[in-house]
């Protein structure tokens, strides 16, 4: 079912294009790794669960590029018949018209236009397409790095007019609905579940104390590289600052200020301010579908507790992955039916079960 590259001769190209690109719309996968002692950034998609299911749903391998859209989606003209899928923020997808859901695979017909909407929940959502997007890996990774204006499609963010090649795949499809995978997105009403470290005896017990029983808000100064909240300083025992260190996913430096700021996908590889905790790689996902505004809490839990949370998650994704290719999460296509009840008519669209 893996997706593998398009080798001119083969098969025709696919290529779609960009109508309207949205708010921010970039190619991500899992991330560049491996160079972060050379100061790259690893970049990779923010909410890396949905970015893995969009492409379980279309048989490509998990860490294969998608489009990354942030807030307001696009609006894609496919130039040729295309399987599909979205995953993570609700952006009320439309296949040329017509309502598409979250969490399943559809089959697009040549000149139909996907247009995703301004999200209803959450911040992010995630398009696939069987066969992955054909740009050419850089440092062993599709992702876009904004920053530094490489990777993804030219470096950039995508813009009008922009054409994209899709790759060729193997996937038989059969249109596809994971029921469950809803219940796995989460907005952002519970705690962000953090460690503890690697700097924590650099803050006073009051700062501890502030740090994990205050609410902090998300300002407005949130993007792919970090997150700066709002709310009671956390204060230091003495200073700020250390030596510049290596910077990790979900670090929360805290600087002189006493403000947090949790570092995100495209952070940068060493950093001098004092580091209060680590959010668990879980809870990086939801933390990445959260709003400027919205508020939050941090739960401390132990490295132990963190590591089979991951194990779980991952055992949810693979046993997702085996019903896709094994059809117990299999639908066919909608029908859809007039019925009249009180005088009026109804349009009614029913999805029939295919599989166990």
């Amino acid at each position: 079912m893996n997706s593998k590259f398009l080798m001119r001769g083969e098969r025709p190209v696919k290529k779609i294009r960009i109508e309207n690109p949205g708010l921010l719309t970039t190619i991500q996968d899992l991330g560049r790794y491996g160079f972060q002692k050379y100061g790259v950034s690893v970049s990779g998609a923010m909410d890396s669960y949905s970015m893995q299911l969009a492409n379980m749903l279309v048989g490509n391998s998990p860490g294969e590029a998608v489009l990354e859209c942030t807030l307001a989606g696009p609006a894609i003209e496919f130039l040729d018949e295309c399987v599909f899928s979205v995953a993570g923020a609700d952006m009320r997808p439309l296949l040329s018209g017509k309502r598409v859901p979250n969490h399943g695979s559809f089959k697009a017909a040549k000149g139909d236009v996907l247009r995703l909407q301004t999200a209803e929940s959450g911040m992010r959502a995630y398009v696939s397409f069987a066969g992955g997007i054909a740009v050419k890996p850089v440092m062993g990774s599709k992702s876009t790095y904004l920053k530094a204006g490489f990777g993804g499609f030219e470096g950039r963010k995508l813009k009008k007019g922009d054409c994209l090649e899709i790759g060729d795949s193997d996937f038989e499809f059969e249109s596809c609905y994971v029921p469950e995978a809803d219940a796995c997105f989460c907005g952002a009403k519970e705690k962000i579940r953090v460690v503890l470290g690697p700097e924590k005896e650099m803050f006073s017990d009051e700062g501890i104390r502030t740090f994990l029983e205050s609410g902090f808000e998300l300002s407005n100064q949130c993007d792919r590289m970090g997150y700066r909240l709002d709310g009671p300083a956390v204060m230091h025992s003495d200073g700020a600052d250390i030596l510049s260190g290596g910077i990790t996913l979900g670090a929360v430096q805290v600087p002189g200020h006493g403000h947090p700021i949790i570092m995100m996908a495209d952070r940068q590889t060493t950093g001098g301010y004092s580091k209060i905790a680590n959010v668990i790689t879980v809870d990086i996902d939801r933390l990445a579908q959260m709003r400027p505004g919205e508020k939050i809490r941090f739960e401390e839990v132990d490295p132990v507790a963190a590591q089979e949370l991951l194990k779980r998650r991952q055992k949810k994704l693979d046993e997702i992955e085996r019903g896709i290719r094994q059809g117990k999460m299999a639908y066919g296509s909608p029908k859809e039916y007039s019925v009249r009840l009180g005088g009026k008519n109804y349009e009614v669209s029913v999805r029939e079960a295919i599989g166990e």
